[in-house]
């Protein structure tokens, strides 16, 4: 059952043809919204946006160039005028230790989970209502030591904190700014990474999945949950806060 949350709503989800971002867009949809989605792939793109139906455009952007960010804000502009809510689930994930790790890794995933964000957020603020609020895709990697990924870590500890400023930074202006922080989701991002077909690889994860005391994965739709609340009036008093959805990893384990 639907409330409507999001009728007469102009919502951006950033990365929403995929995993997080595409149960997100699904979830506003259904709420009513008025709805773009974003991502690299045209061809995903546009059957992503058939598949969430309803109000839904699709724009091309990758967001580690600045120039494709600067053309969506033109076209978001033009379509809606001005946004009520920005979610930005855009963002990639890479494993390796310090040794291994290039400076072509560690300008890719910055540039992905923490630059393309910071920029994609400078850019849509003269479009932000107010009230309106931004949601963050964060990680509980950005809480916890995890072995094996210092640079994507540092990328989700970097998403808490650029949220907790802008919170501060905006909270004169009406805009309410907050993270979602997942655990395990299982997404097509996750199922790569598990190695389909690797033994030694889904022992791994089975071990991963030992540690988190709800003894499974999360579920995009589960996430997507509390990013709608962030995004919708129910949270009117929340700003600079994060919420896990992580099985109790965090805080239990």
């Amino acid at each position: 059952m639907t409330r409507n949350l999001f009728e007469g709503k102009n919502v951006l989800v950033v990365g929403g043809n995929s995993g997080i971002g595409l149960a997100a867009a699904k979830a506003f949809s259904q709420e009513g919204a008025n709805l773009i989605i974003t991502g690299r792939n045209v061809e995903t793109l546009t059957s992503k946006a058939d598949e969430i139906g309803g109000r839904t455009s699709a724009y091309q952007c990758d967001v580690t160039d600045m120039e494709q960010i600067k053309d969506l804000v033109v076209k978001v502009e033009l379509e809606f005028g001005y946004i009520d809510v920005l979610f930005i689930s855009a963002g990639q994930y890479s494993s390796g230790s310090i040794n291994s790790v290039t400076e072509e890794n560690w300008d890719w995933l910055m540039d992905t989970n923490l630059k393309g964000m910071f920029f994609t957020i400078q850019g849509m603020l003269p479009l932000m209502g107010n009230p309106s609020s931004i949601v963050l895709m964060g990680s509980i990697a950005g809480r916890l030591a995890v072995a094996e990924s210092p640079v994507y870590a540092a990328s989700k500890a970097g998403v808490r904190s650029l949220a907790r400023s802008l919170a501060a930074d905006f909270v004169t202006k009406g805009i309410r700014v907050n993270v979602v922080s997942p655990g395990p989701t299982d997404t097509p991002a996750y199922r790569k990474l598990k190695g389909e077909g690797n033994t030694l690889q889904q022992v791994e994860w089975e071990k991963k999945l030992s540690t988190i005391p709800m003894n499974r994965l999360g579920t995009p739709e589960e996430v997507a949950k509390a990013v709608l609340f962030l995004a919708s009036s129910d949270s009117s008093f929340t700003t600079g806060a994060e919420i896990l959805v992580d099985g109790g990893e965090v805080y239990l384990s």
